[in-house]
């Protein structure tokens, strides 16, 4: 039995398209035969996602989006299958999470739980829903907008009291207290200016000064000698003062205060000859009568020499009577 060449032509035609569409679908990641690990997630929106978009696992690829369907004709829930490159244990609490990309293809992410058993082939991942970055940003800038509200309020309140206040007659006080303000600037710019020139002025009196002080240091140094002599002179002079019996000078200087004090009191008492002396009144008008019976015997003895010394031969005996009282001549000499 002999085939013709169009029956040839048509079967390897068939083969050829069936090849064609086996290949395309193998490109999208179907397969007529599921062969191999499937994971099953569920969601309300797949956000884009489309077939042979990635899934990951800690930012590794761990296999594709085999297919997307229908749960029910009302389109509330859509099933998608992963297909995974190996079989990898994944627990079984583990999440499935859609990340958008607003410059690429989104992707999924299935975030590791920490249960003890794991997925088998053709579960179900648990989903949730991802807010993506613009989603995390306005969640941000919420916020911030509502507190940016109030500040725009507050700020129209500040702004309206600030109208009310400022009256034609309030500006006026403003626009004086400014003018003031330039005049005191003025009069600041005039007083830097003296200021400036008397440190001018002064520049030299503090050279001059800076001058004596190194000649005053210079001095110091090329003495530096004998003030170290004087120092230790000093020193020793010290230690000389340390060495002295300070205390028993003291104590003899003590001892001579008492014995003066001793004999001052003794002076000022009349137990003694001193006291006595200086303050028995008898022994004082008794030493003042002996020196005035002195000075009338004197007196006598010069007036009447004759009758104490009789050296004349033809004269005669003086007989007039002794005096009882000194001259006038020599009380006034006594006093």
């Amino acid at each position: 039995m002999t085939v013709s060449n169009e029956t040839k032509v048509g079967a390897l035609t068939a083969v050829a398209i069936t090849l064609l569409i086996l290949s395309f679908n193998f490109l999208k990641g179907k397969t007529l035969l599921k062969t191999g690990n499937y994971l099953y997630a569920k969601y309300t929106d797949t956000k884009g996602v489309k077939i042979s978009n990635p899934v990951y696992v800690n930012g590794f690829q761990v296999g594709a989006v085999a297919d997307i369907e229908n749960a029910d004709p009302t389109l509330k829930s859509l099933i998608v299958a992963i297909k995974l490159t190996d079989a990898y244990d994944i627990p079984a609490n583990s999440v499935a999470v859609i990340n958008e990309n607003p410059l690429g293809t989104p992707s999924i992410e299935i975030k590791l739980g920490n249960s003890q058993s794991f997925l088998q082939q053709g579960d179900t991942l648990q989903t949730a829903e991802s807010k993506g970055l613009l989603s995390g940003v306005m969640d941000k800038i919420g916020p911030v907008t509502q507190q940016l509200e109030k500040t725009i309020e507050t700020l129209d309140v500040v702004l309206k009291n600030i109208n009310s206040v400022f009256d034609p007659q309030t500006k006026n006080n403003l626009q004086a207290v400014i003018a003031n303000v330039n005049k005191t600037t003025e009069s600041l710019v005039i007083s830097s200016a003296s200021l400036q020139q008397m440190l001018n002025q002064q520049t030299g009196a503090v050279a001059q000064s800076m001058n004596n002080v190194n000649k005053f240091t210079k001095n110091l140094s090329d003495n530096n000698e004998k003030v170290s002599q004087t120092l230790t002179n000093v020193t020793k002079t010290s230690e000389n003062f340390a060495k002295a019996d300070l205390a028993g000078s003291v104590d003899q200087l003590k001892a001579a205060i008492g014995n003066l004090n001793k004999l001052v009191e003794k002076a000022n008492s009349t137990d003694g000859s001193l006291g006595k002396l200086i303050n028995d009144k008898t022994l004082y008008n008794n030493l003042n009568n002996t020196i005035k019976s002195a000075n009338i015997l004197v007196d006598d003895l010069r007036v009447h020499p004759k009758r104490y010394v009789n050296i004349s031969v033809f004269g005669k005996k003086d007989k007039t009577g002794p005096l009882m009282a000194p001259l006038a001549d020599s009380v006034k000499s006594n006093q």
